[in-house]
């Protein structure tokens, strides 16, 4: 999609409003607004001008959204538009206006000196929602707070209770003003995070060190990163050694040694020593540029809670007008009671009535829990995927790379009438394309030279690699297809991952190839069942003897093993289908394989460190680290947001309740109008931001 950088987005509601129109428009097939980032993506239909959608944007945002404008260029990453001098002239009208109401009460005036002073503040403080709510209501749009505001305060300066009109509008400014303030906290949270983008790379080239913009590095190529810069692109070390601070990346907080033949990934700083990196991926497939993505692109897919609450707000601010109105005409005209008072009583009504404390709270809070998590080294994909990890009760993890380091080693060769070394050059000739932990651990194995040339070299998923050597079929893999083809293979007697070699009709004999167990796996399967998981399980394509061995020094619950990655999808569905058993179901996993099934389960994970591409794009949640405790950090911080989230709901609610009713009986005045809206609007604010504060 492109994108459009937009600036004046101050809640949640605005973004919903304006990609809710801007849908409408018939040159857009497809659009969404970023409420972080400030950011419109769209797709247009078929052959449509991009020049000719921003002048109809132009046109829908002065319509709808006069506040809001299309920026010319998109900030760097990690910015957002200045607002600082909007700040400023909206604190001093807040002060002039405070004094002038404050000289209301102290100085002694005379009856139209007194109006004509708090005439002037209720102006200088209300001007601007006074012209909103009017230029909606020409447009169609009545039922919002401007409207609710500006009905409440002119009607009360009508009734002549001009300093709580004043006061109204004054705290309802305050409120927002420190909402503004609120919101830009975690959006600078949220940039602090992704302002990691390098602007550029040191490349090695025939006329010396050049310095060019990371997009402009080609793969394959050579770049010197220097003490305090940061790594531009993806890479393997090949020279020098240094410690590096990966914290904006994975979230660890102590920096880590790198070495000739490391992997590097890009957005970490480099702290000590001159590092040289061969460059492995483009800039547009770096973990930088995933990151970006992934974070900036996070709240543009809400949650339940969040949907709910946009559909209340528009049905509730209606009804409660409706009621507003029936309190002020009502009594009145069938009971014979004074129709100022009960004005006044539907007025403070309609104050205690505006939802803003749900509108602006709710989505701040998911807000903030995508970026506490991104600050741990979790990137969560959407506020509807961290509200789905509270509803998880079964975790399944895959194995190799997930639960085990993924750096394998051959541990064992057994060959049948052949020296070993013959059995393990073969293996390595026909894995020596493969970008598999096992087939790496083969080739990195093996010493003789690889001079022969293979044809028809086919990898067969889930079974091993066929190829052709002078005329024979050769071919490397699990023990159950070479089964299929007549062949009788050997019985591995050592627990490790068995690779048999057969060439054309001899069984040659098997290699074993062992890997180590994550150091906070036990750990990671403690705290998962700690907060709360019901039943863990592990699904790999491993024999069953590993399978066993890795299952129960774990603690996992249930296991199964010899599995194709069309078997894990069968297993997922039928854990997926039982949903009273088993609740919502997380996949955790790394490799290419498993992007099946990470699509399949309610909550996909995927290690981010050493996970492939397609796993990364496949899953809803990416543990940077590679770390599976960072599991059990995610759902307690989705949990937390949850937590925060309906605390904000209850108390707005109840709050709101309790002085509507005081509000019709006419207990309640002005002033506890302000509170039931602008301070419960800041409490719930104020409670959001705890999420920020949250650390594990």
């Amino acid at each position: 999609m492109t994108q459009i950088q937009l600036a004046g987005i101050d809640c949640a509601a605005c973004a919903t409003k304006i990609e809710t129109n801007v849908k409408k428009l018939p040159q857009v097939q497809d659009c969404a607004v970023n409420f972080a980032t400030q950011k419109l993506s769209y797709e247009l239909t078929g052959d449509q001008a991009a020049t000719a959608f921003e002048l109809a944007l132009q046109q829908l945002l002065t319509t709808i959204e006069p506040d809001v404008t299309i920026q010319k260029s998109l900030p760097a990453a990690g910015q957002t538009p200045p607002k600082k001098f909007k700040f400023n002239l909206d604190l001093i009208r807040i002060i002039i206006s405070g004094l002038l109401l404050l000289g209301s009460y102290v100085l002694p005036l005379s009856q139209p000196l007194l109006i004509s002073l708090l005439l002037v503040a209720f102006v200088l403080i209300g001007y601007d929602i006074i012209w909103t709510a009017i230029r909606n209501i020409l447009h169609g749009q009545w039922f919002d707070e401007n409207f609710l505001m500006t009905v409440a305060t002119i009607g009360a300066f009508g009734i002549g209770e001009y300093a709580e009109a004043v006061g109204v509008m004054l705290f309802y400014q305050v409120g927002e003003y420190f909402q503004s303030l609120a919101i830009n906290r975690s959006r600078d949270s949220i940039a602090s995070l992704v302002a990691i983008k390098p602007t550029f790379a040191n490349l090695q080239t025939s006329q010396g060190l050049q310095q060019v913009a990371p997009e402009a590095v080609p793969v394959g190529a050579t770049i010197l990163i220097k003490p305090g810069e940061k790594v531009p692109l993806d890479g393997t070390v090949i020279a020098g050694s240094s410690f590096v601070d990966t914290a904006a990346v994975t979230g660890e907080s102590v920096p880590r040694s790198f070495n000739v033949g490391d992997t590097l990934l890009s957005g970490s700083i480099n702290q000590s020593g001159l590092l040289t990196l061969q460059v492995t991926k483009p800039y547009a497939n770096s973990t930088v540029a995933k990151i970006l993505d992934l974070v900036e692109n996070a709240s543009s897919q809400k949650a339940p809670t969040e949907n709910f609450i946009t559909r209340f707000a528009k049905i509730y601010t209606p009804i409660v007008v409706g009621f507003a109105v029936l309190l002020a005409v009502v009594p009145p005209l069938f009971l014979g009671q004074p129709f100022s008072d009960w004005l006044y009583r539907a007025l403070i009504f309609l104050v205690i009535s505006c939802p803003c404390a749900l509108v602006i709270s709710i989505p701040l809070g998911f807000f903030a829990g995508i970026g506490t998590a991104s600050k741990n080294g979790i990137l969560v994909k959407g506020s509807n995927y961290l509200e789905a990890l509270n509803d998880v009760r079964t975790v399944v993890f895959d194995k190799t790379g997930t639960l085990t380091q993924g750096s394998f080693t051959v541990t064992a060769i057994h060959a049948v009438d052949h020296q070993p070394e013959h059995l393990l050059a073969l293996a390595a000739l026909a894995e020596q394309h493969s970008t598999h932990p096992i087939a790496q651990s083969i080739i990195a194995a093996n010493q003789a030279p690889l001079n022969q040339t293979l044809s028809a070299v086919t990898e067969v998923a889930g079974h091993g690699v066929s190829a052709t050597l002078d005329g024979q079929s050769l071919k490397v893999g699990k023990a159950s297809w070479l089964k299929e083809q007549g062949l009788t293979p050997l019985t591995p007697t050592e627990v490790g991952t068995a690779v048999h070699i057969a060439y054309g009709t001899d069984y040659l004999g098997y290699l074993v190839i062992s890997d180590q167990l994550k150091k906070d796996a036990a750990t990671a399967i403690a705290q998962l069942k700690k907060v709360g998981i019901r039943q863990t399980m592990m699904l790999t394509g491993d024999n069953d003897a590993i399978a066993k061995q890795v299952s129960q020094s774990l603690g996992i619950d249930h296991y199964q093993s010899e599995l194709l990655p069309q078997d894990k999808v069968a297993t997922l569905a039928s854990l997926t289908d039982n949903r009273a058993q088993n609740g919502k179901v997380a996949f955790v996993g790394d490799g290419i394989n498993d992007t099946p099934v990470l699509a399949r389960a309610d909550v996909g994970v995927a290690m981010g460190g050493l996970g492939s591409d397609a796993a990364i794009e496949a899953a809803d949640i990416v543990l940077m680290s590679d770390e599976p405790t960072k599991l059990a950090t995610a759902i307690d911080i989705a949990r937390f947001t949850r937590k925060i989230v309906w605390q904000n709901i209850a108390f707005a609610l109840i709050v709101k309740a309790i002085f509507l009713l005081l509000g019709a009986f006419g207990i309640a005045t002005m002033w506890e109008a302000v509170f039931a809206d602008v301070g419960v609007t800041l409490i719930a604010i104020l409670n959001a931001l705890r999420i920020m504060r949250k650390s594990n």
